[in-house]
């Protein structure tokens, strides 16, 4: 196992708990739905500070994906050299 390899699984593992992390942090589409049923209420400034963390968090989750794809690709083909 070479210097390369290591590496490589250090840093695909450090964006694989990454990854999960973003995923989990991220809050439920159906959250809306059920707070309007159980009558929780949102005022107006809590509603658009959730929703940009949101869209942080899913543009982060989508960027982390493809590193992960892509490190996944270059270990394999590290490997098979």
């Amino acid at each position: 196992m070479g210097a390369l390899e290591i590496v490589l699984g250090i840093i695909l593992t450090v964006v694989c708990v990454a990854l999960v992390l973003c995923v989990l942090m991220q809050s439920g589409k159906e959250k809306s739905l059920s707070g309007s049923i159980t009558g929780s209420a949102e005022t107006f400034f809590m509603k658009g500070k959730s929703q940009t963390k949101d869209k942080i968090l899913s543009r982060v989750t989508s960027v982390l994906g493809i590193v992960f794809v892509v490190l996944v690709v270059v270990m394999s083909i590290a490997v098979a050299l």
